[in-house]
């Protein structure tokens, strides 16, 4: 594994989905650095990796605001829309609901089903990463950001694919990526 600058040059065998994120980050002048690796499932595997980009690793859960399995029921009873949220959190915090459900107004928050993952962000489980939300262009998904993840100069994510995770500056996410992709970020406490 090689940390590198920028797009690969080669772009045979890499995903669409993965080359809109390279064009996207050059679009908007982002400079950034990418390191190819094997498939990256869990935060564990991912060790080498984040020693390589020093940089904060996050990791990305997309939650909803109940639970799949009672979608029918709530249907029926004409309740509220269920409600997306991708939570960004330094890979080494514990995560509870209780503890996010307050600060966000949301009950019942669970784990969204990997279909949703895919029909919203374009993105298969083991790879989601903030950078799914230049694909969500009816604004499904809610970006939640814990603030410790901002407290770093650099961070980790994967450009939609599990098979390479970029350093991008921490600023370079606040100022230029996420307002463009026009999804304007909740800082919660974690």
């Amino acid at each position: 594994m090689e940390l590198v600058n920028g797009k690969p040059t080669d772009t045979q065998g890499r995903l669409d989905k993965e080359i809109r994120v390279y064009d996207f980050l050059d679009s908007l002048g982002v400079t950034y650095q990418r390191i190819d690796h094997e498939a990256a499932m869990t935060m564990e595997a991912c060790e080498e990796i984040d020693r390589m980009l020093e940089a904060t690793i996050c990791k990305n859960l997309l939650l909803c605001n109940r639970q799949e399995t009672q979608f029918y029921l709530l249907m029926l009873c004409n309740r509220q829309k269920t409600k997306y949220y991708l939570l960004l959190i330094p890979g080494d915090k514990v995560f509870k609901t209780k503890d996010l459900s307050a600060q966000i107004g949301s009950s019942r928050l669970s784990f969204a089903k990997a279909e949703y993952m895919e029909q919203y962000l374009d993105i298969t489980p083991g790879s989601l990463s903030v950078l799914g939300l230049m694909n969500d262009k009816d604004r499904m998904v809610r970006l939640l950001i814990d603030e410790d993840v901002l407290t770093g100069e650099y961070i980790g994510c994967h450009p939609c694919i599990n098979t390479s995770s970029l350093r991008l500056k921490t600023k370079d996410l606040v100022e230029k990526i996420i307002p463009a992709m026009e999804h304007e970020p909740t800082i919660v406490k974690l």
